[in-house]
């Protein structure tokens, strides 16, 4: 959100463990896998100048950014958030930038040692490195990436402005069953056009995009998979996307485009490495019609699901007979939330999504991806959001878990979390707008909505994640407060001049403790202070 953002995940001790078992037992969650590994060297560019080491251990001031909240205010001071992470293990907080060839380390040496997450929880895989990638020759974030100037992944990975694969014979192949045959789009003077292959705009029965070479599958304004069955409804539709399909907004009107999934029906996107599906603008698909600055052009995906959240709308939760639900962000009147922790909203797999993102209004925006209470049953890996004027993903509440996920060139944060979510991400990469992002532009925001005790309190696990914070205007590269209980696990963390690696905010708890570092109460649910442990600082440019 531009002014108050949150965003969190991954890791976990025994004891927290087992605190969040008692808080309905989120740890029992259904994991991605790693996914396979193509043997193809990377090529990252560019190449950073060389960064002269420096000499003084750094300062607290440095470090860490204080910021003072709440009536009376509270202010988590530097010494403070140095003194928690450094309270942690195989932390180190004078590193420096000169570790990292853009998103890749420089060496096959974890920059520091590592622990094991998958000895936290089963649905980490087992590493011994941390941060993304392991070192230079990492093929993991290849293929089915997009490149920029934001983070380049090297190998098969193409440019993110290049038209994607829609293929040809456009002019006559023929618009499947269920879409609305738009005619050709001329996309060059070599070019006979690719075949526009609307989607309607309520999507009431299962449907299938194949990929038809020559031929894209167009969003005009908000398309919805399904009406909105409840919290406790029945089952509704399938939206399936093959691999390889390209999807791609309206730049004919002007009215919002996005994707909608709504409660109780699902969206099956499952493309490959070397076919992965791509959500993009229409302007994505004429020859230098988009470029690494380009952002906004359509709404991004929305996820709406049955788990649990803490915000309730007026009428909802408590002793209602509606359980705890809340209307989504970006859109009127779609809801998420419900009590089925194990919810599904389908599956994600290897999609791009690219230069998304709408702000309708302060704290009212659109994301790269969004998801409302999705549950564990959901299935997230292998995902890019691309250039999102906005977030590049979202998630309010719920309890899904995501695996190999990468933010670029996000203008706002590139994971943002909130309103009682709880789960894991693993292989997480969010490297920063090179230029233009807001000031309130963070790797990562976790948050609770300013509801410090609401439960189900924001909980999470990040493991082997790389954060390259590179907008100078902001205070930090991880921001986290509202009470949010983070483990932060086998990370590198990177922020330029001007800008601290770390952010902590809380407000003033009973007893004059302020939250998000006060001590444990398994009573509301608080684990106690955030855990860092094998994470790779380099802060202030470094």
């Amino acid at each position: 959100m531009a002014s108050f953002k949150r965003y969190g995940l991954i890791l976990l001790t025994t004891a927290a463990s087992a605190a969040l078992s008692a808080c309905n037992g989120a740890d029992n969650v259904a994991s991605p896998g790693a996914g396979e590994v193509v043997i193809v060297q990377p090529t990252p560019t560019p190449t950073p100048t060389a960064t002269p080491t420096p000499t003084a251990p750094i300062t607290a001031a440095q470090f860490a950014a204080a910021t003072a909240q709440g009536t009376p205010a509270v202010t988590i001071t530097a010494d403070q958030q140095l003194a928690i992470v450094n309270a942690g293990t195989n932390n180190n907080v004078n590193g420096t930038g000169a570790s990292l060839n853009g998103v890749y380390p420089v060496s096959a040496t974890s920059l520091t040692t590592a622990l094991d997450p998958s000895t936290i929880n089963p649905f980490f895989t087992s590493t011994n490195f941390v941060g993304a990638l392991n070192g230079p020759t990492d093929t993991s974030f290849q293929g089915w990436t997009c490149n920029s100037t934001s983070a380049n992944f090297g190998g098969t990975s193409a440019a993110c402005s290049a038209v994607p694969a829609v293929g040809s014979g456009g002019a006559t192949a023929a618009c499947p069953t269920g879409t609305i045959d738009d005619g050709v789009l001329t996309v060059g003077t070599t070019n006979t056009g690719f075949r526009a292959c609307r989607l309607p705009t309520n999507i009431t029965a299962d449907l299938t995009l194949p990929k038809i070479a020559g031929v894209f599958y167009r969003l005009r304004g908000q398309t919805e998979v399904g009406a909105d069955l409840g919290a406790t409804g029945g089952a509704g539709v399938t939206l399936t996307i093959a691999a390889g399909v390209v999807i791609a907004a309206d730049a004919s009107e002007a009215t919002n485009d996005l994707l909608l999934v709504n409660r109780g029906s699902k969206i099956q996107a499952v493309g490959t490495r070397d076919a992965p599906i791509v959500f993009t603008s229409q302007q994505n698909l004429v020859s230098n019609g988009v470029s690494d600055v380009t952002q906004g052009q359509w709404g991004g995906i929305i996820l709406l699901g049955r788990s649990t959240t803490a915000i309730c709308a007026t009428g909802t939760g408590g002793a209602n007979p509606t359980p705890c639900q809340q209307a989504i962000e970006g859109v009127t009147q779609r809801f998420y939330g419900g009590t089925n922790e194990a919810d599904s909203s389908g599956q994600m797999s290897y999609v791009q999504i690219r230069y998304s993102g709408i702000a309708i209004s302060d704290g009212n925006e659109l994301q790269g991806l969004t998801l409302g209470a999705t549950g564990s049953g959901t299935v997230l890996d292998h995902i890019q959001s691309h250039n999102s004027a906005d977030d590049g993903i979202e998630i309010f509440g719920g309890t899904t878990n995501v695996k190999y996920i990468a933010v670029t060139g996000a203008d706002d944060d590139g994971f943002d979390v909130d309103n009682g979510w709880r789960g894991f991400m693993q292989f997480m990469v969010a490297a920063q707008k090179v230029s233009g992002a807001t000031a309130d532009s963070f790797a990562t925001e976790i948050d609770s909505n300013g509801a410090e005790d609401l439960i189900p309190r924001t909980w999470g696990r990040y493991a082997n994640f790389t954060f390259i914070q590179t907008a100078t205007n902001a205070p930090a590269a991880i921001r986290l407060r509202g009470g949010a209980d983070m483990t932060f696990v086998n990370g590198v963390v990177k922020s330029p001049s001007g800008s601290a690696c770390v952010n902590m905010i809380a407000q003033e708890a009973p007893g004059g403790v302020p939250t998000t570092i006060r001590p444990a109460n398994p009573a509301i649910s608080d684990q106690g202070p955030p855990v860092f442990n094998s994470i790779y600082f380099s802060c202030q440019g470094r």
